[in-house]
């Protein structure tokens, strides 16, 4: 696939980087000199130093040849631009970063379709909807629905508490409550992830990944130590467009404080929520602040600040304080792993998200949605299985699969199922599968319509 890449920082780079060397051709456009130059000598692609909206650079980037196009700079209304423009020079598909809320709008949604931009992306939509879902299970440190919640995702970190602590995989996968609405996916333990198999014992500080259907969630719970956690009272820290969204969305709901450091920032604010919603100006670094705003009465605490160490830092100081589930949005990819062993229970990761999101576009119709993991280097895929592909054939016990890929669930119709040995994949399933980093590529291709002369 030609793939052409409009971004100004860290998201464009981390997504070119993550889609070189994966049988496709990357162009990288930026205004940024010392951007492309960093890429040029990390990545395996041709840069372009330049104003997407000029059409002299998209065509010297050969616009007319790109199966897609991102656009993912800073400006939504250069992404915007560029999209339209990609697209009039003979882009097939193009996508555009936007921050503004009115334009998620699904009228203001339909304009832009109408001026030829094919999809629209906000991480900061999707940040701010994952806080909200981590809030809203809390037991949980990592959730994600496919199929419209049908299959869950779901991350745990297993402290002492929990209940299966010393038990096997074949134990939680076969038990009589478990064994048709919940999956072990991955583990991860010291830094190594593995796919466990039945004689694996799970130990204090794994992290779990699961795949499971709606009425599993509360079997998880409880095995993990985790059941009769709620969460009434949630302090925000940062009042940029994640914290709005979330206060919008939850306001009413449970009672809500959000402190933010700028005064002008406050009283904007101030103004746009309801009485839900307690804006507070002030310093989160300060422990006199929060101890002024009762932080020992919190249930959660989420810090959305545009800094990391600040919300790292802070949350941890929420944890000092007792708070069961702190939430931090973090940049560097490479610390999630450490810093959720420090005692952050969820960490949101902008370049992650907007990876999950575009990845998609780039791996073939078929592929409906697709999540990188924040705690360790993979992803979950759903797929919809083709006639007369592999994955039809035989069933999932008879397949051979790449190493480190797992069959996690499949939704046919309007019902869900658990992936088992005996169970017989069918023509437009969607089947949810565990990938570790490298094999989802090799995992598409079994649900690919193809003539296979040895099954």
């Amino acid at each position: 696939m030609n793939i052409l890449i409009a971004g100004d920082g860290e998201v464009g780079a981390y997504l070119a980087k993550m889609l070189t060397g994966k049988k496709h051709n990357i162009t990288f456009i930026s205004p940024q000199k010392t951007l492309l130059d960093s890429l040029e000598s990390h990545s395996d692609l041709l840069t372009i130093l330049g104003d997407s909206t000029s059409m002299k650079v998209l065509n010297e980037a050969s616009v007319n040849e790109a199966d897609l196009l991102m656009s993912i700079l800073h400006d939504e209304q250069v992404n915007i631009l560029t999209c339209i423009l990609a697209k009039k020079l003979g882009a097939k598909k193009v996508i555009a970063r936007i921050s503004s809320l009115e334009y998620l709008d699904e009228d203001n949604k339909a304009i832009f379709h109408g001026m030829g931009v094919d999809e629209i992306v906000c991480p900061e939509r999707i940040a701010a909807d994952e806080c909200i879902d981590l809030i809203s299970q809390a037991g949980v440190t990592e959730v994600y629905d496919f199929a419209g919640g049908m299959l869950s995702l779901q991350l745990f970190h297993l402290t002492e508490q929990a209940k299966i602590i010393g038990a096997s995989t074949k134990e939680l996968n076969h038990a009589t409550s478990m064994k048709e609405d919940v999956k072990v996916l991955a583990v991860s333990r010291n830094n190594y992830v593995f796919v466990p198999n039945d004689n694996d014992v799970f130990q204090v500080d794994d992290l779990v990944y699961t795949i499971n259907k709606p009425r599993g969630k509360s079997h998880l719970l409880n095995l993990t130590g985790n059941a009769g956690k709620t969460i009434k009272n949630v302090m925000i820290v940062g009042g940029g467009r994640i914290a709005q969204m979330m206060a919008k969305e939850l306001g009413g709901k449970i009672n809500l404080k959000v402190i933010e450091i700028d005064s002008v920032r406050c009283e904007n604010l101030a103004g746009q929520f309801n009485a839900g919603v307690l804006v507070v100006n002030g310093d989160a670094r300060d422990v006199e602040v929060l101890e002024d705003e009762d932080i020992s009465n919190m249930d959660a605490f989420v810090a959305v600040t545009d800094n990391s160490e600040t919300n790292i830092m802070t949350c941890l100081l929420a944890k000092r304080y007792g708070v069961n589930k702190v939430i931090a949005l973090m940049d560097n990819v490479e610390y999630i792993d450490l810093v959720q062993r420090f005692g952050i229970d969820g960490i949101i990761n902008k370049k992650l998200i907007t990876a999950s999101y575009m990845t998609r576009f780039t791996l073939g119709a078929d592929v409906s949605n697709i999540k990188f993991l924040s705690a360790i280097d993979g992803e979950v895929v759903e797929i919809r299985a083709k006639r007369d592909s592999k994955v039809t054939k035989k069933p999932i016990g008879s397949l051979t699969i790449p190493e480190g890929a797992v069959f996690g669930g499949i939704v046919r119709g309007y019902e869900s199922h658990i992936a088992t040995d005996d169970f017989q994949i069918q023509e437009d399933d969607r089947v949810v599968m565990f990938c570790l980093s490298g094999t989802v590529e090799n995992v598409i291709t079994m649900f690919n319509k193809k003539k296979f002369l040895e099954i």
